[in-house]
């Protein structure tokens, strides 16, 4: 069976006399049924819209603008649209609503053909049983609101499985009904799919708050879904049997590290004392991370390009990676760029910048070409101590270095801080 997706407005949603709103509608062999099911028409409007609306529908499912429509014979009070039943029920704004409505189906038709049809045609949905739900578990419509706009398909989630895994987090897990709105914020999606109060509820004890937990989630939605007992729990165990240094930091940093299946996580442990950073380390968590978002060919690599093009030596490698493991996330422009205007411009030697990695890290344009520029000025005007190093600067928190080197010379550089601002902006200097 063919269906065509055409995009039409109709007027009167809302009001006789309201704005124009947009519609998706689906046109197939059994036009009259279909709209019944999608738009909820009378069966009579349903009659009336399939000939009208399939005439002015191209092959590829376009609305023809030289079309009239809405047709005479329809009035507009005989339709009601996804968009304005969101609208109503959901207490979405109507701009918002027809975004929604429209994302909803988006959504489903990039999922699958099987999706697109159960949310155009099927029976077995109930929006308004989900919204039940979703009040019975204590939701306000300003808590639902965003939710479904975040996630339309939500609506069309199945009422039994939505009802049990909310009634869940709120009796089993003890999540308050602000807390459930928050967490659908964040894992709708994976809410829909399945059963996640027991994950919630371990994350809970693991990370010791419910606040927690959401940032977590945010950076890894499989926490939410990965098996407790075969992977999580036994990740952790390994994690502390290898004596692995920061452990919080860890679950913080790279929660992701948590979900790998076990002989992953191994494989990873292995790899990154490869890199010469031992278990105990603070920068152990880093080295992890690393290896766990790159493959042995692409760390490879990375290391290759730190002999080969900047010139280190394998004892100088060993030295910076240790120290600072996310250099290998870097790219290679950015690392080639910092090192050249460290060793050219500021005139580090090569060993001294490897001794010192973070300085790979902070920003060249924001932070490293500012700074440098107003340490220029200050000793040309002699009023910085010529033993002064510009790795002090660097490292300094921003307040800080514009107090003490920029605020306090307002009087005596008047132009520092105009100069300062214009080449953080990329425009290049003024004179002072």
């Amino acid at each position: 069976m063919r269906y065509l997706l055409c995009t039409v407005h109709v007027s009167g949603l809302g009001s006789s006399n309201g704005p124009w709103a947009l519609l998706k509608l689906v046109i197939s062999p059994r036009s009259k049924t279909r709209y019944r099911r999608h738009c909820g028409l009378a069966p009579s409007a349903a009659a009336g819209i399939a000939p009208p609306l399939q005439a002015c529908c191209s092959s590829q499912g376009t609305f023809s603008p030289s079309c009239e429509w809405p047709p005479r014979s329809l009035a507009p009070s005989s339709t009601t649209a996804p968009a304005s039943s969101l609208v109503a029920s959901c207490g979405l704004a109507p701009s918002q609503a027809r975004k929604t409505a429209e994302k909803a189906l988006k959504e489903a038709s990039k999922a699958s053909k099987k999706a697109f049809q159960e949310i155009s045609f099927s029976r077995a949905f109930n929006p308004d049983a989900v919204l039940a739900v979703l009040y019975s578990v204590g939701l306000a419509r300003a808590d639902i609101a965003p939710v479904v706009a975040a996630d339309p398909l939500f609506l069309r989630s199945s009422v039994k499985k939505i009802e049990r895994r909310l009634h869940a987090l709120r009796d089993r897990v003890g999540l308050s009904p602000p807390q459930i709105a928050r967490l659908l914020l964040v894992s709708s999606r994976v809410l829909r799919r399945g059963d996640i109060e027991a994950n919630v509820e371990f994350l809970i004890s693991f990370y010791g708050s419910f606040d927690k937990v959401l940032v977590m989630t945010k950076r890894s939605r499989s926490l939410l879904t990965t098996n407790l007992e075969k992977v999580i729990q036994p990740n952790i165990a390994l994690f502390r049997r290898s004596g692995v240094g920061g452990i919080d930091q860890l679950r913080s940093n790279a929660p992701y590290v948590l979900t790998f299946k076990l002989e992953r996580a191994k494989e990873f442990l292995l790899r990154a004392e490869q890199l010469g950073v031992p278990p105990t380390s603070q920068m152990f968590k880093y080295a992890l991370a690393v290896v766990a978002c790159h493959s042995r060919d692409k760390v490879a690599a990375k290391l290759d390009f730190f002999k080969r093009t900047l010139g280190c030596s394998q004892s100088e490698v060993s030295i910076a990676v240790p120290k600072m493991p996310q250099i290998l996330n870097l790219a290679d422009d950015n690392l080639l760029r910092h090192f050249e205007f460290l060793v050219n411009e500021v005139g580090m030697e090569r060993q001294y910048i490897l001794e010192r990695p973070v300085l790979f890290g902070l920003s060249l344009e924001k932070r490293l070409v500012p700074r440098h520029y107003v340490m220029k000025v200050l000793l040309a005007k002699g009023l910085l101590n010529s033993n002064a190093g510009f790795y002090g600067l660097a490292m300094m928190g921003e307040e800080n270095f514009r107090l003490k080197f920029i605020d306090c010379h307002k009087d005596s550089v008047p132009g520092l801080a105009d100069g300062y601002a214009a080449v953080r902006a990329g425009v290049g200097p003024s004179k002072v």
